[in-house]
């Protein structure tokens, strides 16, 4: 046995083997210690290898999921071995000691999960490869447990921002990458060859030719090849359920960097989780489905004005109709998910109750259909929609004649196959069940001939039925004549046979056996049925979701006394009574009242810089812009009284920043990393939000960087920005930049205590409320008061000196400035001592490089 499970071990070395024994999965050596230890169930051993004892542990099958579950979660991938043939099976090809043949029939991964219990219904679950050819980036990600495939074309410097909008289960890159992201799967780079993966694309979809499809790129193709190899391996040959790939263009799409997501908190909260996030606040949808599709809607704001368009008119016509939305919602909260009952049907995965979902998905999309087709004037979007409930008639109704109306999970048991579907099932059944009837006349007659009121016939896996009395009661039964043989001595009991009963049990046994093999004939021609619709379905299933999307933003709005937004050519940002919907949700918990504020950009006002307290708003009002910004090209309604907004191609945020201690980057270094590139980034027709750049160092550094970062974004940039400070040595700058307009959020101090009023005003602030702020922390008043003197003297030393921006009023604006910059003079000596690689220096190459050293410093004396 050790031999065989060394070999399957062999085959999958990165994965806990499940090695299937009876009705337990087991575990050996290293495996058993891992999986011990993150299941928290017991170690044990069992015989010895090499003179050693074999550590080993288990888990029954029937719970397999759930420990699956936790290993997954906790990082591993688990190789299923299954027994591929039955003892007597085995016993037959070689006689009494064969070993049961085992294979591997699949490996569990993050990324390639279909099991309901083990997927989030409202969260997508991608599995995503990166290729890379000729300094080029293409991506492919597969979300099987709906089949969606997806291939990008990455433009340079665009690959984490994607991946974080996607944030893969399971990512997959070349053995050649540098620098690849933190928990990626290091793949052989054969899998990575662009003209293998063109092969296995064109195979996957039966194609000669990919033309059909679209142009795939040389990283596309590569990317695509690791994807499908990686998932031919997961399943041992067979691939799961996969749409043809949609090639989605960058530019269609608001690009937002993985930096800009995490402090937005889009999709989740800065404590990982979905409470808090955007999405959390927006979500009103019914089913998974359209939960999964609002999240990506939301991490993939659209840029192209027609579409958001027709987005928006559909959720306006469920703002308009109450009773349409009502209606509807209640249809769409009673349906299965059809996209994942699919997607395990198409793996071979599928019981009879995701037929059954399939039915009953399938049967209330068409009444949908019925529902809404009548409505006039149609929004285009729902126009394209409607044809897909159409065409599952013949589908539904077989599924209706054929499945009882709740099918179970196991189809091992039978049961599902509606009475009246077959008759020659219905046939066997009723054979079983007189047989069942004959057995129970039988125990009766049994109680009485033996006087044993006891007496008992019961079933199980071994006996099969038995005749089973108290112990007690079992020596009339055991004498020669009586016609009972015996067949187990238990404690406290004790089983028997009798011909009348095996001839019965044979009759129920086969006829049960019959029935099965019958109903499981017809489970795979119900499943043959469905999987010629593959397509067909898939796309219910989208429009289902997209209704649920639609639908739920509605009501969002009417819940929320959100508007519609309104798009112009220009760059403009008008949000009049704009709000941030998560905070104030937080702040209606409390029993208080957010205060709505303005944001008007334009192209003589596109930056804004923003001044006041800490705690008075500021943060929340650059976010809450942002996140107007992302709902309404997502095709949403907006929380503000009004919006006229020009396309954001892309959004940055520098708000907030914590050590990178991995990369061994500082608080400051962070900042300014996600500060250089937007800089480096940001076009006239972005959005940038910055919140207190510089203040991660001393004050002069801190204010010069601050006031070049003002510079370069009015000067090069020329996006619209929100710039939040606490230099306000910077409103100087509005004196000589003629698109920036000044801004404060208004505090007063009342009787010494300070009120925070969270309200946006035109100017400047009047003077800065940090003691105060202080005040409101619970600083000791001893602390205070010293504050108060030390910034007195501060103070009375500004006035005296021109303050921290003495001299600035004649520096030159930030492009003269640069051009005045002179070109750094080059070092020859330090240039070759930076060219060393001094660990493969020879001890002869070594000697050398030290003469060229002294030659180059005498050169330079």
């Amino acid at each position: 046995m050790m031999v065989q499970y060394l070999a399957l071990k062999a085959s999958a070395p990165d994965c806990l083997l499940f090695y299937r024994m009876g009705d337990f999965f087991e575990m050996f050596f290293e495996d058993a210690k891992a999986a011990a230890a993150a299941l928290d169930i017991a170690l044990t051993a069992r015989g010895e290898h090499e003179g050693v004892p074999i550590p080993m542990c288990g888990v029954p099958v029937h719970s397999a999921e759930m420990y699956l579950a936790r290993l997954i979660k906790a990082g591993h991938r688990v190789a299923l071995a299954e027994q591929t043939e039955s003892p007597a099976e085995a016993k037959k090809r070689a006689g009494s000691k064969a070993l049961v043949g085992r294979a591997i029939v699949r490996v569990v991964t993050a990324g390639t999960l279909t099991e309901e219990s083990l997927l989030d219904a409202r969260t997508a679950n991608w599995l995503v490869a990166v290729g890379s050819v000729s300094g080029g980036y293409g991506i492919a990600a597969a979300d099987i447990s709906t089949g969606r495939f997806e291939v990008i074309s990455l433009p340079e410097g665009a690959l984490d921002a994607e991946l974080a909008r996607l944030d893969p289960a399971e990512l997959l890159v070349p053995e050649t990458m540098t620098d690849a992201p933190d928990g990626a799967i290091i793949w052989p780079h054969e899998n990575f060859d662009s003209l293998k993966g063109e092969a296995r694309l064109k195979s996957l979809l039966g194609v000669a030719t990919l033309d059909g499809f679209g142009a795939f790129g040389r990283p596309e193709l590569a990317a695509a090849g690791a994807l499908i190899a990686y998932l031919e391996r997961a399943g041992q040959g067979s691939l799961p359920f996969l749409q043809p790939p949609r090639r989605r263009v960058i530019a269609d799409h608001m690009m937002i960097d993985a930096a800009t997501r995490e402090s937005l908190e889009i999709t989740q909260s800065q404590a990982g989780t979905r409470k808090g996030s955007l999405l959390d606040a927006v979500d009103r949808t019914v089913t998974g489905a359209g939960a999964r599709l609002l999240a990506a809607d939301l991490s993939a704001p659209l840029t192209d004005v027609v579409a958001i368009v027709d987005r928006l008119d559909l959720v306006e016509l469920f703002e308009r109709d109450g009773a349409l939305r009502d209606r509807m919602r209640g249809t769409l909260r009673a349906l299965p998910d059809i996209g994942r009952a699919l997607g395990r049907i198409v793996a071979g995965r599928g019981s009879p109750r995701d037929l059954g979902q399939l039915r009953d998905g399938l049967d209330q999309g068409y009444a949908l259909h019925e529902l809404l087709r009548r409505i006039e004037p149609s929004p285009a979007l729902l126009g394209q929609l409607l044809p897909a409930f159409l065409g599952h008639g013949a589908l539904v109704d077989h599924l209706k004649r054929a499945l009882v109306p709740m099918p179970p999970i196991d189809a091992a048991s039978g049961g599902y196959i509606a009475e009246g579907y077959d008759a020659a099932l219905d046939a066997l059944r009723g054979a079983g069940g007189e047989g069942r009837r004959a057995i129970a006349a039988l125990e009766a007659d049994y109680r009485q001939r033996t006087g044993i009121a006891s007496l008992r016939i019961k079933h199980n896996g071994v006996l099969g039925f038995h005749i089973e009395v108290q112990a007690k009661h079992a020596d009339p039964l055991m004498a020669a004549d009586s016609g009972f043989t015996h067949r187990q001595t238990l404690a406290g009991v004790v089983r028997f046979n009798a011909p009348e009963l095996h001839e019965q049990a044979q009759r129920v046994d086969q006829s049960g056996a019959h029935a099965l093999a019958a109903e499981a004939a017809h489970l795979e021609e119900l499943t043959q049925a469905a999987l010629a619709r593959t397509a067909e379905i898939a796309a219910t299933a989208d429009a289902l979701a997209r209704l649920d999307v639609a639908s739920a933003l509605a009501e969002r709005a009417i819940e929320g006394g959100w508007t519609r937004p309104q798009f112009e050519s220009d760059n403009c940002f008008d949000v009049r009574g704009g709000r941030h919907p998560v905070v104030e949700a937080a702040v209606a918990a409390s029993g208080e009242r957010f205060v709505a504020n303005d944001c008007c950009l334009s192209e003589d006002r596109r930056l804004w810089l923003v001044t006041g307290p800490n705690m008075g708003g500021k943060s929340t009002f650059l976010r809450q812009n942002a996140a107007i910004a992302i709902l309404a090209q997502a095709g949403s309604p907006v929380p503000a009284t009004s919006a006229r907004l020009g396309i954001v191609d892309r959004l940055f945020s520098r708000v907030g920043a914590s050590d990178n201690l991995a990369r061994g980057r500082s608080t400051f270094m962070v900042e300014m990393v996600e500060t250089a590139a937007i800089l480096a980034q940001a076009t006239e027709r972005s959005f940038v939000i910055l919140d207190e750049v510089g203040r991660g160092t001393s004050t002069y550094d801190g204010l010069a960087i601050a006031w070049a970062v003002v510079e370069a974004v009015h000067d090069m940039n020329r996006c619209r920005c929100l710039f939040a400070t606490h230099y306000h040595e910077l409103t100087r700058l509005a004196e000589r930049l003629d698109a920036l307009s000044l801004h404060h959020v208004r505090a007063r101090e009342w009787k010494g205590e300070l009120v925070l009023l969270h309200e946006l005003a035109d100017g400047p602030a009047d003077r800065s409320y940090g003691i105060a702020v202080a005040k409101l922390a619970g600083l000791p008043p001893a602390v205070l008061g010293r504050a108060r003197d030390v910034l007195k003297r501060l103070e009375a030393g500004k006035a005296a000196t021109g303050g921290l921006a003495a001299g600035l009023d004649d520096l030159p604006l930030f492009a003269a400035a640069a051009a005045a910059i002179p070109e750094p003079v080059s070092d020859p000596l330090r240039a070759e001592v930076e060219s060393i690689d001094a660990d493969a220096l020879s001890p002869r190459e070594a000697l050398d490089l030290i003469y060229r050293l002294k030659r180059l410093a005498a050169d330079q004396q």
